[in-house]
């Protein structure tokens, strides 16, 4: 750019001649003024509870008009109200950029006055100039592209680390109940079993004692076949309440449940809390490892850049 660039911002009226909530007649001491230099906005004010010129450097692909916004309150703290207008006193945004911004008119409200913004039009660049300046900006926004991203992966794992060894924190005592509730479950889910073995072996001794030493065999097959059938009576009616077959396995592990949960309400363990922690553990050691694998991408490409 050939020299300094300024365009002159000056009192055109009060925010109640766009937006009826904010009004005022009181007109600013001095103007607005901002210059380009070296290719960038310098925006120079007086802040209204100093009443010192202050200078604020923008940049245009960066700055938004939020952040410039914000940057005027902190510098001021007499600076109680800001915004941006369009020229027909629509708001602009907070996430808009600056360099869009200064593209067109538009009106600045500072603690509800209106200051009406004529952006001058920038001097045409030669065909040479112009192309140099967009390879600039291309390599600019990929160096800022590949560090940020980078620097973003890094506080990205930080972040996972940090929420692993909390919930891990908080799943510990858990675990060590849950461990002590399934030892006392799976010791009378055994017992049980042990104790349906003991059924049935002396169900078959009574059976034997009856057929050779009491009565015969005549006598007692119509009693083994009634015995034989309510098993089968009993087999069915488990898979019409629990709509499972009826296997050692599918018992045993139905059973080691049962005693879960109900040594879970005496001890006052919160299943449903647990499972939402190692879920929540689950997605943040998977976050991590994606995260850890990028990093690693990046760090190979970079490697085979410098071969």
């Amino acid at each position: 750019m050939k020299g300094d660039q300024g365009l002159c911002v000056k009192l055109c009226g009060t925010l109640k001649d766009h937006q009826p909530r904010l009004s005022s007649t009181v007109a600013p001491p001095d103007e607005i003024t901002i210059n380009y230099r070296h290719g960038l906005p310098l925006i120079t004010l007086t802040l209204p509870s100093r009443k010192e010129r202050c200078q604020f450097v923008v940049k245009p692909m960066l700055s938004t008009v939020g952040s410039f916004l914000q940057d005027l309150r902190d510098e001021d703290k007499g600076v109680k109200s800001t915004a941006v207008l369009t020229a027909d006193g629509s708001e602009i945004p907070a996430s808009t950029l600056m360099g869009i911004l200064l593209m067109n008119d538009f009106k600045l409200v500072i603690n509800k006055i209106t200051y009406d913004v004529r952006c001058p039009k920038k001097e045409k660049l030669s065909c040479e100039h112009t192309a140099e300046m967009e390879n600039v900006k291309s390599l600019v926004h990929r160096l800022f592209t590949a560090l940020h991203s980078e620097e973003f992966q890094k506080r990205r794992e930080r972040r996972l680390l940090e929420k692993i060894d909390q919930l891990t924190g908080r799943l510990q005592p858990l675990e060590q109940m849950k461990a002590r509730i399934e030892a006392r479950s799976e010791a009378k889910t055994s017992g049980l079993l042990w104790a349906g073995l003991a059924l049935l072996s002396a169900q078959a001794g009574a059976m034997a004692w009856l057929t050779w030493w009491v009565y015969s065999w005549d006598i007692m097959e119509p009693v083994t076949y009634f015995i034989t059938f309510a098993n089968s009576m009993v087999f069915f009616a488990y898979f019409i309440v629990t709509r499972q077959d009826y296997t050692y396995s599918a018992v045993k592990r139905r059973q080691f449940l049962h005693f879960f949960h109900k040594k879970s309400k005496q001890q006052q363990f919160d299943v449903a809390q647990y499972n939402q922690l190692k879920e929540e553990l689950a997605k943040a050691n998977e976050s991590l490892g994606q995260v850890r694998h990028s990093l690693c991408l990046r760090m190979r490409e970079e490697l085979k850049e410098k071969n």
